[in-house]
């Protein structure tokens, strides 16, 4: 049976694998006391290792008037905000915690065209602590056009955490992708925000504490119908309370 692991870790897969393997060999040879319980110590360590850069297949939601969560984890926030980088206006942000339990793989939540993209350097706060990892830490930003959608444009950014110190963005600006498309991870623990025009068509379908699903859990529907639901919701000025309203543009960045 096939392990889908992601592209992104491949480095790092082979090195838990030779680690692991090369311990176990030593292991065998310089403890012999210890055998066979060193040698599946060090399997429970390499499959530990290699289940971080887990890559499941999902089937998308086929829904186009749905935004999808670019990031398995658990909801820390859901806010109003100003939002100045990219929307240029009033906006909601969505932000979700990774633990290192955690599918790592971000995707975009619905199809549109990479208009822009930033990296922010900073720091490596705590990621659950929401609005200092936000403001402060290192961060990718990815804005996506989207004409057909009614979000109109969204804004996405991995942000760094204690842990996790390595952000990979494969896009590029002008790229077109796909809702549910894989477009880069966070190794190690991280925080992933949503930021989204305020319009009252939107509903916003989850609230803090909820666990969401990269590519499968719709976070936000569009329809006439529905008033905007900002669950657990503060207001917050400046620009979203994420590394201020830059607008230039950069490539695709592992960092």
């Amino acid at each position: 049976m096939r392990i889908p692991l992601t592209a992104y870790g491949r480095r790092e897969s082979v090195w838990i694998v030779v680690l692991t393997a090369g311990a176990a060999s030593v292991g065998w040879w310089l403890l012999p006391v210890g055998r066979p319980w060193v040698q599946v110590g060090c399997a429970m360590l390499a499959a530990g290792g290699l289940a971080f850069f887990r890559d499941p297949y999902r089937e998308v939601p086929p829904d186009p008037d749905v935004l999808l969560a670019p990031a398995d984890g658990r909801v820390t926030d859901v806010i109003a905000c100003q939002e100045d980088e990219f929307i240029k206006g009033p906006a909601v942000r969505i932000g979700i915690f990774l633990s290192v339990f955690d599918v790592h793989i971000n995707r975009s939540p619905c199809a549109g065209r990479v208009a822009y993209l930033r990296r922010h350097p900073g720091k490596c706060l705590n990621a659950l602590r929401a609005a200092a990892a936000s403001a402060q830490n290192e961060a990718q930003s990815m804005g996506l056009e989207c004409p057909s959608h009614p979000a109109g444009r969204v804004l996405v950014k991995q942000i760094t955490g204690a842990i996790a110190r390595r952000i990979v963005c494969t896009c590029g600006v002008g790229d077109e992708l796909a809702a549910g498309e894989r477009y880069g991870m966070i190794k190690f623990g991280s925080r992933t925000e949503l930021f989204i025009p305020k319009d009252e068509s939107a509903r916003i379908r989850v609230k803090k504490g909820d666990v969401v699903r990269a590519g499968l859990t719709m976070m936000v529907l569009y329809g006439a119908d529905g008033a905007a639901v900002l669950a657990d919701c503060r207001v917050e000025p400046g620009g979203g309370g994420a590394h201020g309203g830059g607008s230039g543009e950069g490539g695709g960045v592992e960092g």
